[in-house]
């Protein structure tokens, strides 16, 4: 059986991978923040006792990997070791870092390709230049739904929008590769000289709605090219294929990927941003059909909830933000609002802070339970259908993502 198996968005899970967030989100400063892609500097403690929450649930519920030991364990492989860090130093530049890099130990090596490799001031141009590191840090890498999206039994290597993020999508490919928990073959574009402006695609512009329905994102950080090598991808299948896209706002930031606006709840409902996703806007929905290798359909649709309906996925959606206000809406989007990560049927984690959105959940049928409440023993999961464990995320949603962004799962089951 393979270690990858991914065909919906709500299957129980059976494995994760996760990254809590450490020195790598403080090391930056005000003036490279932006570059960073961050209008802010997190407070790291904070975010890591919010983050510690949903481990320690997913860990109570489902059976959870940290990417950096999976890292660590590659990284034992001389020529794992030196495969990563050639490409690495290559791709940003700095081939002269190869030799000090393969001297460190594995574990050592592993912390510096995340946390970023510290500048050595040992010329007139080190001495003088206003960088702190000679390979950066992952500034992003907690949010690891962008950089690798298990689809089917593979697994598709992201080409990131930014270069800042292009190790993310270096690592994820490496432990898909080597390690022997996984050792799968992984799909990635060969970017020659293609300019990353025409061609891109991440993570968090990807729902696996079932076998043959995928949807995804058009915006600033998957783009018209990136998605036609999707389609390629989908057209190696043997059964009949479509893809939905969904055009998306290039502002503000919160509109970066699909599942900050939709994610799939159960195999009946979803969670809508609706002004987007249901209401009359300039943003196109399109539907492509894929049969027998070949593209036989592209169109568009009125919306992603019809279409699914139409594909015989009949959901009935709930509001990020409730129904009532539209600037409560638009608030608890920017919040992350519409961005929950289902362990199951039904069974759905996300932030606290978006009250509204917890109140329409609620009026769905959901139970609304804190984490604390299932870790302290005090809820018992296994009597209640349908349910939302929620989590602090004042800090962490200032990092533009929600609890989807910030896991990868990898098997669920069929």
């Amino acid at each position: 059986m393979s270690a990858i198996q991914l065909y919906s968005e709500t299957g129980d899970l059976e494995g994760v991978l996760l990254h809590p967030p450490g020195p790598e989100v403080e090391n930056m400063t005000p003036k490279n923040a932006e570059r960073a892609l961050y209008s802010d500097i997190l407070n790291l403690s904070v975010a890591r006792r919010e983050y510690n929450q949903l481990e320690c649930l997913l860990q109570h519920l489902v059976p959870t990997f940290r990417i950096m030991d999976l890292l660590k364990d590659i990284l034992r492989s001389s020529e794992i070791r030196e495969k990563i860090v050639k490409k690495a130093c290559y791709q940003e530049g700095q081939p002269l870092l190869i030799d000090r890099l393969l001297d460190l130990n594995e574990k050592v090596l592993a912390k510096q390709l995340v946390q970023g490799v510290p500048l050595e001031r040992n010329s007139l141009t080190a001495y003088l230049s206003n960088e702190h590191f000679s390979l950066r840090p992952l500034h992003n890498f907690f949010f690891s739904r962008d950089a690798s999206v298990a689809l089917g039994d593979r697994v598709l290597i992201s080409r990131m929008a930014n270069r800042v993020r292009d190790r993310e999508a270096l690592i994820m490919q490496a432990i898909f590769d080597y390690h022997p928990r996984f050792r799968v073959q992984t799909v990635h574009h060969d970017e020659g000289t293609t300019s990353r402006d025409s061609f891109s695609f991440e993570g968090g512009d990807l729902l696996v709605a079932s076998e043959n329905i995928t949807l995804t994102g058009l915006g600033t950080r998957t783009t018209s090219r990136g998605i036609d090598f999707l389609v390629k991808m989908l057209a190696e299948r043997k059964e009949k294929q479509h893809l939905l896209i969904q055009e998306l706002p290039s502002s503000p930031e919160s509109f970066i990927h699909l599942d900050m606006t939709f994610t799939l709840l159960d195999h009946d409902s979803c969670m809508v941003y609706e002004p987007l996703i249901l209401k009359s806007n300039k943003y196109q929905t399109i539907q492509i059909d894929i049969e027998n290798g070949k593209v036989t359909s592209i169109r568009n649709v009125e919306n992603l909830v019809k279409a699914l309906k139409d594909l015989g996925m009949d959901l009935k959606p709930s509001f990020c933000g409730g129904e009532k206000e539209s600037m409560t809406q638009e608030r608890e989007q920017w919040h992350s609002g519409a961005n929950f990560f289902a362990i199951g049927p039904g069974k759905l984690i996300g932030y606290n802070r978006n009250v509204h959105t917890l109140e329409n959940l609620h009026q769905s049928g959901y139970e609304i339970i804190p984490s604390k409440d299932v870790l302290n023993g005090i809820t018992d999961l296994s009597t209640i259908q349908k349910y939302v464990l929620t989590i602090d995320g004042a800090e962490l949603s200032r990092g533009g993502g929600g609890v989807r962004c910030m896991t990868m799962p990898f098997k669920r089951k069929r």
